[in-house]
């Protein structure tokens, strides 16, 4: 039976998806904040992790970007109300393996579930199109050579989080050390991530540290 945690800050949405859910799937447990994720993923290494975008101290982002330095990382599956096109090209960037909205059938979500426990890419109807459209013509990360103008199309605010994250501080410190806040950060990866056309953070802490930003 898959092993599923739920990650979303409201209790009584929550309690509703579980109900929905079991006995289908095993509920190994419900975390309502990023910290409370980090600590029960680590617990109950469930198989695929129903995962809000929009929480305290980070959100689904920061979720994720934590959980890839985790020895085993479980499968994600966003699942949000929101169906803003950088919400969907966020969370997919930083390791998610699909996004649905929270208007889904409970039926809907069980074989959601299913899919992206055995490794397929699962996205309600009108978000596929966000993320084709995203990685459209992108070539593959590794093969993204940068130059100087790579570094020239950055915001300063963008080469300072930049720094930091190269230098291997998490989203919360930097967010300290540059007096704004974590989903600030979070807004300034992103849209940096979009215009070097990486993946994820750890491509990008790379891409810093080879061209000594750190």
């Amino acid at each position: 039976m898959t092993r599923v945690l739920i990650v979303d800050d409201h209790e009584l949405f929550r309690a509703g998806v579980r109900g929905q859910l079991e006995p289908a799937v095993e509920v190994v447990g419900e975390a309502a904040d990023v910290d409370d994720a980090m600590r029960l993923i680590e617990e109950t290494s469930p198989d695929v992790v129903l995962l809000d975008v929009h929480m305290p101290a980070g959100g689904g982002v920061e979720v994720l970007q934590r959980s890839s330095r985790l020895d085993e990382m479980p499968r994600f599956l966003a699942l949000s109300a929101s169906d803003a096109a950088d919400d969907v090209i966020a969370v997919i960037r930083a390791g998610a393996r699909g996004y649905v909205t929270k208007s889904i059938s409970a039926t809907e979500l069980q074989d959601a579930i299913e899919r992206v426990r055995d490794g397929d890419a699962v996205f309600s109807p009108r978000l596929a199109g966000f993320v084709l459209d995203a990685f459209a013509g992108a070539p593959p990360a590794a093969a993204v050579k940068g130059d100087d103008s790579d570094v020239d199309q950055l915001t300063p605010r963008e080469r300072e989080v930049l720094r930091h994250l190269a230098r291997g501080y998490l989203y919360k410190e930097i967010a300290q050390r540059l007096g704004i806040s974590t989903k600030t950060v979070e807004a300034h990866v992103s849209a940096v991530l979009r215009k070097l056309q990486l993946s994820n953070r750890h491509q990008l802490s790379r891409w810093a540290q080879a061209r000594r930003l750190d």
